[in-house]
């Protein structure tokens, strides 16, 4: 990852962290101050049944009453559908190999494909006493990406550390898809943690299916000894095509700030998780075909780290709004295959084969209950 990336990500975390230590020491400020209130007989419930111990401490008669009732805000109204735009930035997918002869150099090629567009999706979530279960679904449609797809080779065996080729162009996402089904179980109880704080371990499968245009490019020769003059490549160029499995398996919090600060249906929603990740590409280069196809696959095994963090308002008693940060790291290796069908060339090596991807979204989303 590049240093302004994480840098941002640094950035954002203690960010996020001030204002929420911030918070906190306002919330306890305030509880001190009003620690001579007194509590109505409306509001003392028996604790001697362990079911309703873990709200025992939130400040709203009627979510107490619901659960003396032997129900919770999330079985009263177990179904929730949401509907969010997204926006992926400093976030691309990527891949490179070596060279399976003498001397081996590594990489010997490497393709960028940026990711910065717009996705449109929507949630389904039903909740069981016990545990919930959700469906994700996410696409977008042809657009452009406001950054360059990149194209580095090192061909040169004498001089293998100096990029010899180097190209650039824009980048078009074809129709591309993501998906996500997972379920949590609700532990905060087992855990005897107050009613305001909800932790959950999750499991799960995503999946992402991104396609590629790389068109009307340029391709350079930056080597000091080179003479050539940059030489454009018009029209579709590259045609890329990947997949990525994610099985992963986390943790995801659920801060009810109502009782600390004052502020009524306001929630902050935490997730991290690790993946096992399954990657599969296909690239085929148009310009090099010379009447056949030209293509490569990757198949590589890797791992995922996923963070996200987000703000949850309450605009009524089913509808909320907010919004949330993501980010995906991929990092998996494999091997390379080289195919064409004119020159009868079907080789393949796992020599310096990486694919790797950092994905990096904000999102809006509106959210009902019922």
């Amino acid at each position: 990852m590049k240093l302004h990336v994480k840098y941002f990500f640094i950035f954002s975390f203690t960010a996020v962290f001030v204002v929420f230590f911030s918070l906190f020491c306002y919330a306890q400020s305030e509880r001190e101050k009003n620690d001579g209130y007194t509590v109505s007989s409306e509001m003392i419930i028996s604790t001697e049944d362990p079911a309703i111990k873990d709200v025992s401490d939130h400040p709203d008669p009627t979510i107490l009453q619901q659960t003396a009732d032997g129900k919770t805000p999330s079985t009263d109204k177990p179904w929730l559908a949401e509907l969010y735009v997204k926006r992926y930035f400093i976030s691309h997918t990527s891949y490179e190999f070596g060279n399976p002869y003498p001397p081996f150099q590594e990489p010997l090629s490497r393709l960028e494909f940026p990711m910065n567009t717009w996705w449109f999706g929507g949630k389904f979530r039903r909740s069981f006493p016990r545990f919930s279960a959700g469906l994700e679904l996410s696409a977008t449609v042809p657009m452009e990406s406001d950054l360059s797809f990149k194209d580095s080779d090192w061909t040169d065996n004498q001089y293998f550390w100096i990029k010899d080729i180097y190209s650039e162009a824009q980048c078009r996402l074809q129709p591309s898809y993501m998906a996500r089904i997972d379920v949590d179980l609700r532990i905060s109880d087992w855990l005897k943690l107050p009613g305001w704080f909800d932790l959950r371990p999750i499991a799960g499968v995503r999946w992402q299916y991104l396609e590629f245009y790389a068109h009307n490019g340029v391709q350079m020769y930056p080597t000091p000894w080179s003479n050539d003059p940059p030489e454009p490549l018009p029209g579709d160029t590259i045609h890329f095509k990947q997949t990525y499995w994610h099985y992963f398996l986390g943790i995801k919090a659920v801060y009810n700030m109502e009782k600390h600060i004052r502020f009524p249906r306001l929630k902050v929603i935490c997730q991290l998780d690790w993946a096992y990740v399954d990657a599969n590409n296909s690239d085929e280069h148009l310009l090099r075909g010379g009447g056949g196809a030209r293509m490569t696959y990757d198949k590589t095994r890797g791992g995922a780290l996923h963070a996200s963090v987000g703000l949850k308002v309450g605009l009524t008693e089913n509808v909320s709004a907010g919004f949330e940060m993501d980010y995906i790291r991929i990092r998996s290796t494999g091997s390379h295959q080289w195919q064409h069908d004119v020159y009868g060339i079907d080789q393949s090596w796992d020599n310096g084969v990486k694919v790797w991807s950092d994905q990096t979204a904000l999102m809006m989303n509106v959210e009902y209950r019922f």
